[in-house]
């Protein structure tokens, strides 16, 4: 066969391929492209509103099936038709851990003091006039972690759920795009190989915080704040953020087998 006439074969299932291949690799893109569309998000409309409905029970239901009947319900739809969410539980606590992240972006001006809300400039200066990059990510790391409070008395649930095998992986995938979006909303351009060393550390320094708060009792819950500056100050030590990994997985690892331990299965 002439290899003209081979090629023209061939062509129409190259371009297929490309066109079919396209949105799987804006979907596995876990960083900031100024020149690329983000991803679409996890959950389609239907999804959404009974996520959104059955998110305001959670305070009282905590992040369960009940909770998702009500919603389905506050949001017309039957009971039955939380079957569309096949995650669960899960499912609310992902959408938890994504509309907190997304609603970070918005409110950056307001969390960063831009146009004087605070007296303070996009990052505070550091005595040179240039922006701080570490006190913004501080800021913005703060104001995720006040995202909780609302559910703080129901997160250690949350966690039980997330350290199942196969909600470990989409956990820890929100947390990395997490992690990078405070990066990206605090000004940090860099793109040499701490690009990856700081969001790793952050990513730690964020989940053992969001233990701590758990257990915190203090007033609007100054003791977790101080925490984590502690923490980000030892976070140029990697391996400060790699104690963090053990107590992050030990503390999961436990709720979870205490959770299954009181539904009576023999651990």
């Amino acid at each position: 066969m002439a290899p003209s006439r081979a090629f023209g074969r061939i062509q129409p299932l190259l371009r297929h391929q490309a066109t079919t291949s396209s949105p799987l690799r804006q979907r596995l893109r876990l960083y900031h492209s100024h020149t690329h569309p983000a991803p679409p998000g996890p959950f389609n409309a239907h999804e959404s509103a009974i996520l959104s409905a059955a998110y305001k029970h959670v305070p009282e239901h905590g992040f369960t099936a009940h909770a998702l009947s009500l919603g389905a319900r506050d949001a017309g739809y039957l009971d039955v038709s939380t079957n569309v969410l096949p995650q669960g539980p899960f499912s609310l606590i992902l959408y938890h851990l994504v509309t907190q992240r997304e609603a970070l972006a918005p409110r950056r001006g307001e969390i960063l003091g831009i146009n004087g809300t605070d007296g303070a400039g996009a990052g505070a200066s550091n005595g040179t006039g240039a922006v701080s990059v570490p006190e913004n990510v501080e800021r913005l790391t703060w104001a995720r972690l006040l995202g909780n409070r609302d559910v703080n008395h129901r997160w250690q649930e949350a966690l039980a759920i997330m350290a199942q095998p196969s909600h470990i992986p989409p956990s820890i995938h929100e947390l990395a795009l997490l992690s990078d979006e405070i990066h990206h909303l605090a000004g940090d351009a860099s793109v040499d190989p701490t690009w990856y060393t700081k969001r790793g550390g952050l990513s730690m320094i964020y989940a053992s915080c969001e233990l701590f708060m758990t257990n915190d009792h203090s007033p609007q819950y100054t003791d977790t704040r101080a925490f984590l500056q502690r923490r980000l100050r030892e976070g140029t030590s990697l391996s400060g953020a790699v104690g963090s990994v053990g107590q992050w997985l030990g503390f999961t690892a436990s709720a979870g087998v205490n959770v299954l331990r009181s539904k009576g299965v023999r651990i």
